[in-house]
Protein backbone atom coordinates (compact mmCIF):
# COMPACT_ATOMS: atom_id res chain seq x y z
CA UNK A 1 0.00 0.00 0.00
CA UNK A 2 1.20 3.51 -0.77
CA UNK A 3 2.20 5.31 2.44
CA UNK A 4 0.37 8.64 2.35
CA UNK A 5 1.39 9.75 5.86
CA UNK A 6 4.89 10.93 5.03
CA UNK A 7 5.10 14.35 6.71
CA UNK A 8 5.91 14.80 10.39
CA UNK A 9 5.22 18.55 10.68
CA UNK A 10 2.81 21.15 9.35
CA UNK A 11 4.11 23.84 7.03
CA UNK A 12 3.28 27.50 7.61
CA UNK A 13 0.79 27.21 4.74
CA UNK A 14 -0.83 24.17 6.36
CA UNK A 15 -1.22 26.04 9.66
CA UNK A 16 -2.83 28.99 7.89
CA UNK A 17 -5.13 26.77 5.80
CA UNK A 18 -6.39 24.85 8.85
CA UNK A 19 -7.15 28.01 10.84
CA UNK A 20 -10.60 29.03 9.47
CA UNK A 21 -13.59 28.10 11.61
CA UNK A 22 -15.66 27.23 8.53
CA UNK A 23 -14.36 23.80 7.58
CA UNK A 24 -15.07 20.11 8.17
CA UNK A 25 -13.01 18.49 10.89
CA UNK A 26 -13.21 14.85 11.96
CA UNK A 27 -11.48 13.15 14.87
CA UNK A 28 -11.29 9.35 15.02
CA UNK A 29 -10.65 7.81 18.43
CA UNK A 30 -10.57 4.29 19.87
CA UNK A 31 -13.38 3.29 22.23
CA UNK A 32 -12.93 0.98 25.28
CA UNK A 33 -13.75 -2.05 23.09
CA UNK A 34 -10.91 -1.16 20.71
CA UNK A 35 -13.26 -0.02 17.94
CA UNK A 36 -13.14 3.26 16.00
CA UNK A 37 -15.33 6.25 16.81
CA UNK A 38 -15.70 9.36 14.61
CA UNK A 39 -16.69 12.81 15.85
CA UNK A 40 -17.35 16.01 13.89
CA UNK A 41 -15.01 18.66 15.34
CA UNK A 42 -14.73 21.75 13.15
CA UNK A 43 -12.51 23.33 15.81
CA UNK A 44 -9.47 21.22 14.83
CA UNK A 45 -6.49 23.44 14.03
CA UNK A 46 -2.75 23.05 13.60
CA UNK A 47 -1.63 24.90 16.72
CA UNK A 48 2.09 24.41 15.99
CA UNK A 49 4.23 22.65 13.35
CA UNK A 50 4.11 19.44 15.41
CA UNK A 51 0.77 19.79 17.18
CA UNK A 52 -2.99 19.91 16.63
CA UNK A 53 -5.66 21.21 18.99
CA UNK A 54 -9.42 21.22 19.26
CA UNK A 55 -11.89 22.97 21.53
CA UNK A 56 -14.53 21.27 23.66
CA UNK A 57 -17.92 22.94 24.13
CA UNK A 58 -20.09 19.83 24.52
CA UNK A 59 -19.52 16.46 26.13
CA UNK A 60 -18.92 13.46 23.89
CA UNK A 61 -17.28 10.10 23.42
CA UNK A 62 -14.18 11.37 21.63
CA UNK A 63 -13.02 13.36 24.66
CA UNK A 64 -13.53 10.35 26.92
CA UNK A 65 -11.84 7.98 24.50
CA UNK A 66 -8.54 9.86 24.15
CA UNK A 67 -8.10 9.99 27.92
CA UNK A 68 -7.78 6.19 27.95
CA UNK A 69 -6.32 5.67 24.44
CA UNK A 70 -4.37 8.77 23.34
CA UNK A 71 -3.87 7.69 19.70
CA UNK A 72 -6.22 9.42 17.26
CA UNK A 73 -6.70 10.07 13.56
CA UNK A 74 -7.90 13.33 12.03
CA UNK A 75 -9.22 14.71 8.77
CA UNK A 76 -9.79 18.34 7.83
CA UNK A 77 -11.54 19.39 4.61
CA UNK A 78 -11.56 23.02 3.54
CA UNK A 79 -14.43 24.69 1.71
CA UNK A 80 -12.45 24.43 -1.54
CA UNK A 81 -12.37 20.59 -1.19
CA UNK A 82 -8.80 20.09 -0.07
CA UNK A 83 -7.95 17.51 2.57
CA UNK A 84 -5.38 17.08 5.30
CA UNK A 85 -5.29 13.73 7.09
CA UNK A 86 -3.05 12.49 9.84
CA UNK A 87 -2.33 10.73 13.10
CA UNK A 88 -1.72 12.34 16.47
CA UNK A 89 -1.54 11.40 20.16
CA UNK A 90 -3.23 13.28 22.99
CA UNK A 91 -0.86 14.85 25.51
CA UNK A 92 -2.76 17.34 27.69
CA UNK A 93 -5.64 19.81 27.97
CA UNK A 94 -5.92 23.40 29.17
CA UNK A 95 -8.58 25.89 30.22
CA UNK A 96 -6.59 29.01 29.39
CA UNK A 97 -3.94 30.11 26.94
CA UNK A 98 -3.57 31.24 23.33
CA UNK A 99 -5.80 28.60 21.73
CA UNK A 100 -8.44 28.98 24.47
CA UNK A 101 -8.60 32.73 23.77
CA UNK A 102 -8.65 32.13 20.02
CA UNK A 103 -11.64 29.78 20.17
CA UNK A 104 -13.68 31.98 22.46
CA UNK A 105 -13.11 35.07 20.32
CA UNK A 106 -14.21 33.66 16.97
CA UNK A 107 -17.86 34.51 16.10
CA UNK A 108 -19.08 30.91 16.42
CA UNK A 109 -18.44 30.97 20.18
CA UNK A 110 -18.02 34.62 21.10
CA UNK A 111 -21.63 35.45 20.23
CA UNK A 112 -23.16 32.18 21.42
CA UNK A 113 -25.40 32.87 24.39
CA UNK A 114 -25.47 29.25 25.56
CA UNK A 115 -21.96 27.84 25.46
CA UNK A 116 -18.34 28.56 24.67
CA UNK A 117 -15.21 26.43 24.51
CA UNK A 118 -14.32 25.41 28.07
CA UNK A 119 -11.37 23.06 27.41
CA UNK A 120 -8.69 22.84 24.73
CA UNK A 121 -7.15 19.45 23.94
CA UNK A 122 -3.64 19.16 22.51
CA UNK A 123 -2.24 16.26 20.47
CA UNK A 124 1.31 15.72 19.21
CA UNK A 125 1.44 15.12 15.49
CA UNK A 126 2.78 11.69 14.47
CA UNK A 127 2.38 12.08 10.70
CA UNK A 128 0.19 13.75 8.09
CA UNK A 129 -0.49 13.70 4.36
CA UNK A 130 -0.12 17.36 3.50
CA UNK A 131 -2.67 19.16 1.35
CA UNK A 132 -4.48 16.89 -1.11
CA UNK A 133 -7.29 17.68 -3.54
CA UNK A 134 -10.49 15.67 -3.22
CA UNK A 135 -10.64 13.62 -6.50
CA UNK A 136 -14.23 14.51 -7.42
CA UNK A 137 -14.26 12.94 -10.89
CA UNK A 138 -13.16 9.58 -9.51
CA UNK A 139 -15.58 9.89 -6.59
CA UNK A 140 -18.50 10.48 -8.98
CA UNK A 141 -17.50 7.40 -11.00
CA UNK A 142 -17.22 5.34 -7.79
CA UNK A 143 -20.64 6.58 -6.65
CA UNK A 144 -22.19 5.44 -9.95
CA UNK A 145 -20.54 2.02 -9.56
CA UNK A 146 -21.85 1.78 -5.99
CA UNK A 147 -25.36 2.69 -7.21
CA UNK A 148 -25.11 -0.19 -9.70
CA UNK A 149 -23.99 -2.59 -6.96
CA UNK A 150 -26.79 -1.39 -4.72
CA UNK A 151 -29.39 -1.91 -7.47
CA UNK A 152 -28.18 -5.36 -8.56
CA UNK A 153 -26.82 -6.75 -5.30
CA UNK A 154 -28.71 -9.38 -3.39
CA UNK A 155 -30.79 -7.92 -0.56
CA UNK A 156 -31.55 -9.32 2.88
CA UNK A 157 -34.57 -8.70 5.08
CA UNK A 158 -32.66 -8.86 8.37
CA UNK A 159 -31.26 -7.27 10.40
CA UNK A 160 -33.08 -3.93 10.35
CA UNK A 161 -30.19 -1.86 11.71
CA UNK A 162 -30.79 1.10 9.39
CA UNK A 163 -34.11 2.91 9.59
CA UNK A 164 -35.60 4.68 6.53
CA UNK A 165 -34.19 8.08 7.50
CA UNK A 166 -30.65 6.72 7.87
CA UNK A 167 -30.84 4.80 4.59
CA UNK A 168 -32.13 7.83 2.71
CA UNK A 169 -29.47 10.04 4.28
CA UNK A 170 -26.57 7.72 3.40
CA UNK A 171 -27.85 7.11 -0.12
CA UNK A 172 -27.86 10.81 -1.05
CA UNK A 173 -24.95 11.30 -3.42
CA UNK A 174 -24.26 14.86 -2.25
CA UNK A 175 -23.82 13.86 1.40
CA UNK A 176 -20.32 13.14 2.65
CA UNK A 177 -19.25 9.77 4.02
CA UNK A 178 -16.02 8.70 5.72
CA UNK A 179 -14.65 5.40 7.04
CA UNK A 180 -12.36 4.77 9.99
CA UNK A 181 -10.59 1.70 11.32
CA UNK A 182 -7.80 1.11 13.83
CA UNK A 183 -4.53 0.42 12.04
CA UNK A 184 -1.84 -2.05 13.05
CA UNK A 185 0.06 0.76 14.81
CA UNK A 186 -2.95 1.53 17.01
CA UNK A 187 -3.80 4.81 15.29
CA UNK A 188 -7.25 5.20 13.71
CA UNK A 189 -7.16 5.89 9.96
CA UNK A 190 -9.84 8.01 8.26
CA UNK A 191 -10.58 7.44 4.55
CA UNK A 192 -13.05 9.47 2.45
CA UNK A 193 -15.78 7.16 1.09
CA UNK A 194 -18.32 9.60 -0.32
CA UNK A 195 -19.49 6.87 -2.70
CA UNK A 196 -20.72 4.65 0.19
CA UNK A 197 -24.42 3.71 0.13
CA UNK A 198 -26.70 1.18 1.79
CA UNK A 199 -27.18 -2.23 0.20
CA UNK A 200 -30.11 -3.07 2.46
CA UNK A 201 -31.22 -2.28 6.02
CA UNK A 202 -28.21 -4.06 7.51
CA UNK A 203 -25.24 -3.40 5.20
CA UNK A 204 -23.27 -0.55 3.66
CA UNK A 205 -21.30 -0.97 0.43
CA UNK A 206 -18.72 1.16 -1.35
CA UNK A 207 -16.88 0.83 -4.65
CA UNK A 208 -13.09 0.70 -4.28
CA UNK A 209 -12.34 2.50 -7.53
CA UNK A 210 -11.20 5.63 -5.66
CA UNK A 211 -8.70 5.62 -2.76
CA UNK A 212 -8.18 2.06 -4.01
CA UNK A 213 -4.92 1.25 -2.23
CA UNK A 214 -6.21 2.47 1.12
CA UNK A 215 -9.60 0.76 0.89
CA UNK A 216 -8.08 -2.54 -0.22
CA UNK A 217 -5.69 -2.41 2.75
CA UNK A 218 -8.53 -2.46 5.32
CA UNK A 219 -8.33 -5.91 6.94
CA UNK A 220 -11.44 -8.07 6.68
CA UNK A 221 -13.02 -8.73 10.05
CA UNK A 222 -11.95 -5.45 11.62
CA UNK A 223 -14.29 -2.97 13.28
CA UNK A 224 -15.20 -0.23 10.82
CA UNK A 225 -16.95 3.08 11.49
CA UNK A 226 -18.97 4.86 8.81
CA UNK A 227 -19.71 8.55 9.37
CA UNK A 228 -22.26 10.31 7.16
CA UNK A 229 -22.86 14.03 7.20
CA UNK A 230 -24.53 16.83 5.26
CA UNK A 231 -23.41 20.43 5.02
CA UNK A 232 -26.64 21.27 6.87
CA UNK A 233 -24.80 19.73 9.88
CA UNK A 234 -26.95 16.60 10.01
CA UNK A 235 -24.91 13.48 10.66
CA UNK A 236 -25.06 9.84 11.70
CA UNK A 237 -22.43 7.35 12.86
CA UNK A 238 -22.52 3.61 12.11
CA UNK A 239 -20.21 0.89 13.31
CA UNK A 240 -19.93 -2.73 12.30
CA UNK A 241 -17.70 -5.53 11.10
CA UNK A 242 -15.97 -5.18 7.76
CA UNK A 243 -16.74 -8.16 5.55
CA UNK A 244 -13.88 -7.46 3.13
CA UNK A 245 -13.93 -7.10 -0.65
CA UNK A 246 -16.40 -8.95 -2.84
CA UNK A 247 -18.38 -8.65 -6.05
CA UNK A 248 -21.77 -7.04 -5.42
CA UNK A 249 -23.91 -6.85 -8.55
CA UNK A 250 -20.73 -7.41 -10.54
CA UNK A 251 -18.95 -4.44 -8.92
CA UNK A 252 -15.90 -4.86 -6.68
CA UNK A 253 -16.99 -3.40 -3.34
CA UNK A 254 -16.23 -3.32 0.33
CA UNK A 255 -19.13 -4.44 2.56
CA UNK A 256 -19.85 -3.42 6.15
CA UNK A 257 -22.22 -5.43 8.35
CA UNK A 258 -23.83 -2.72 10.51
CA UNK A 259 -24.14 -3.56 14.21
CA UNK A 260 -24.53 -0.16 15.87
CA UNK A 261 -26.07 3.18 14.90
CA UNK A 262 -25.54 6.44 16.82
CA UNK A 263 -27.19 9.82 16.47
CA UNK A 264 -24.58 12.42 17.38
CA UNK A 265 -26.77 15.42 16.60
CA UNK A 266 -28.07 17.73 19.31
CA UNK A 267 -30.24 18.21 21.23
CA UNK A 268 -30.31 14.55 22.32
CA UNK A 269 -27.44 12.43 20.96
CA UNK A 270 -27.74 8.74 21.65
CA UNK A 271 -27.79 5.16 20.43
CA UNK A 272 -30.36 4.34 17.76
CA UNK A 273 -29.56 0.66 17.11
CA UNK A 274 -29.74 -1.73 18.86
CA UNK A 275 -32.79 -0.05 20.38
CA UNK A 276 -32.31 1.21 23.93
CA UNK A 277 -35.16 0.21 26.27
CA UNK A 278 -37.25 3.12 27.51
CA UNK A 279 -37.17 3.27 31.28
CA UNK A 280 -39.62 5.16 33.45
CA UNK A 281 -38.26 8.11 35.42
CA UNK A 282 -38.73 7.21 39.08
CA UNK A 283 -36.61 9.86 40.78
CA UNK A 284 -36.74 13.61 40.19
Amino acid sequence: MQNRYTLTTFSDQDIESLQPAMKIGLLATVNPEGRPHITLLSSIIASAPGQIAFGQFTEGWSKKNILTEPKAGFLVMSLDRHLWRGKAAYTHSARSGKEYDYYNNIPMFRYNAYFGVHTVYYLDLASQTGKQALPMNRIIAAAVQTMLARALGRKRAEPQALNPWTRGFLDKLDNLKFLAYVGADGYPVIIPAIQAQTLDAGRVVFSTSVYTDELEAIPAGCGLAVFGMALTMEDVLLRGTYQGLRRVGGVRCGVVEVEWVYNSMPPVPGQVYPPVPIEAVREF
